[in-house]
């Protein structure tokens, strides 16, 4: 089967409107997190958010983005600065696919269109509802931006949803259904809806007097993840399919499911996801050096996973979460851990994971914190977990020196 490459980046995050601005606040380790100023938060126990600091309706014009849901908007802003940033690759577009994923799709639009009909009455309701709320509205906007005919998917796996569009763009081109593959994450449903549910699942900072200092992953005080939105898009291509492109090579990826509980972590599960993508990448976990955690700084998410990345990897990568500044982007956080590993390995520098001032003792982890650590780039491991039981570990290595730009 035909090797997969990254050849383009693309991001919309809390910490900037493209990938370089995002990558300095990494690096700066800047939070995104903010209070929340609308009305209708002040009834709720969580009241902080990771919000974009662009205002995508303006960047893609006001009278698209009416016909438009915010989720969709940020994929198809990633997606073009992912496409560009590949150098807009000329490719039949039989031989083009897009996959983006997503947790929730147009969950946003649902709720407030129906508050219009309840308030207004049916003929008040947008004719663009469904296509705004539908989850495979991203990816379908995304195929039509570029043209793409080999297919336009959407995995709906939760906070998985980003990394397993990347694993599923990875096998369309190792099974030869295409040559080029648009594949990523989005989400963008912050809303009174999602906040309160999500609070009373308890799954939710309420640190609301200090938003910056919310997200603290592997922490001992953590208490819960902040909700946040943001789209990450990369480009993947069939290695040798054109010269001087790689960034890096997505060389594994394993995805299982706990068929447990449906909103529990499960060390077992993890694991398996973890050896399975290591296994398809030729490698040991001895191999791996670095490993983007899933980490959303949940009180027992985040011991689960340090327990899996002992028994799977080893103690010994450096190991960073970057949920700690952007909050948690639910379905776009695996694409957006991808991003920031391929990064990470193009600069030779980890970024620190914030907020960590305690290690919980039960995490046996070399955890990157205070700054960010140089490092000799080499295997990386990026990993993303979802209610529903799904579980996607994803494996990069360096490109080779004669097909890195």
């Amino acid at each position: 089967m035909s090797e997969v490459v990254i050849t383009g980046l693309g991001a919309v995050t809390p910490l900037g409107g493209d990938v370089p601005t995002t990558w300095a606040g990494l690096l700066a380790g800047r939070s995104g997190v903010v209070a929340l100023r609308e009305s209708w938060a002040e009834q709720l126990p969580a009241r902080i958010a990771g919000r974009l600091t662009v205002d995508p309706a303006a960047l893609l014009g006001r009278q698209k983005a009416r016909r438009l849901d915010r989720c969709e908007q940020i994929a198809l802003l990633a997606a073009r600065q992912a496409w560009s940033d590949a150098g807009r690759p000329e490719v039949d577009q039989e031989r083009l696919a897009v996959v983006i994923g997503t947790g929730t799709g147009g969950v946003t639009t649902l709720l407030d269109q129906h508050h219009v009909l309840e308030k207004e009455g049916v003929r008040r309701v947008s004719p663009h509802t469904l296509p705004m709320l539908m989850p495979n509205g991203p990816a379908g906007w995304v195929s039509i931006e570029l043209g793409a005919r080999a297919g336009a998917h959407a995995p709906v796996s939760a906070c998985a949803a980003g990394a397993e569009a990347i694993a599923a763009g990875a096998d369309l081109i190792r099974l030869g259904r295409a040559d080029v593959v648009v594949a990523g994450g989005t989400e963008a449903c912050v809303h009174p809806l999602t906040l309160a549910a999500f609070a009373q699942a308890k799954a939710v900072s309420t640190r609301n007097d200090q938003p910056e200092l919310a997200s603290r992953p592997f922490d001992a005080d953590r208490d819960g993840f902040v909700l946040a939105e943001g789209a990450a898009v990369v480009v993947l291509e069939r290695a040798g399919w054109r010269d001087g492109a790689a960034l890096a090579h997505l060389a594994g990826h394993g995805i299982t499911a706990n068929a447990e509980h449906i909103t529990a972590s499960q060390l077992d599960g993890q694991a398996r996801a973890m050896r399975t993508a290591l296994r398809e990448a030729g490698l040991s976990g001895e191999d791996v050096a670095h490993v983007q955690a899933h980490a959303t700084s949940t009180p027992d998410g985040d011991v689960v996973e340090a327990a899996a990345i002992a028994q799977a990897v080893g103690g010994h990568p450096a190991v960073t979460a970057i949920k700690s500044m952007t909050g948690h982007l639910c379905g776009a956080s695996g694409a957006f851990a991808t991003v920031a590993a391929v990064l990470a390995m193009r600069d030779g520098i980890i970024p620190a994971t914030r907020n960590l001032d305690r290690l919980d003792p039960r995490v046996e982890l070399d955890v990157v914190t205070g700054a960010p650590r140089h490092w000799r780039p080499g295997p990386s491991m990026v990993n993303a977990f979802g209610f529903g039981g799904h579980n996607v570990s994803l494996v990069l290595t360096p490109a080779s020196r004669g097909s890195a730009r």
